[in-house]
């Protein structure tokens, strides 16, 4: 997996994707990751039950958010937030071209997440 240098976030298919904060104890992740593939699987589950769907989706929310991942961001020193955004049009176009490891990761610039 390729990671930010600051760590912020992780890369997928040329997209940023934002880290699980790294202030949260073993502990405290090792719940919520739980959480997140419960909710996970009750998206699964839940297929052509409406309500049952909103309610597995807000439990992936619940669980992303306490992750960090979702919801208000986690550093402190006032930098946006990229999620979500092609890194080609984010402050790490640079260091993601003159990276190989994108290259080795499957997450080349123009691969598959590019349009």
């Amino acid at each position: 997996m390729l990671t930010t240098p600051d760590g912020r976030y992780i890369v997928v298919r040329g997209r940023l994707w934002r880290a699980t904060s790294p202030h949260l104890s073993a502990t405290q992740k090792a719940q919520a990751v739980g959480d997140l593939m419960a909710a996970r699987r009750a998206v699964a589950a839940a297929a052509g039950r409406a309500d049952a769907l909103r309610e597995a989706r807000r439990r992936v929310d619940q669980a992303k958010r306490a992750l960090g991942e979702r919801g208000p961001v986690w550093w402190t020193d006032g930098a946006p937030d990229y999620n979500r955004r092609m890194i080609q049009r984010s402050p790490y176009a640079a260091w993601y071209a003159a990276t190989s490891a994108g290259e080795a990761e499957g997450d080349a610039p123009g691969g598959e997440g590019e349009r």
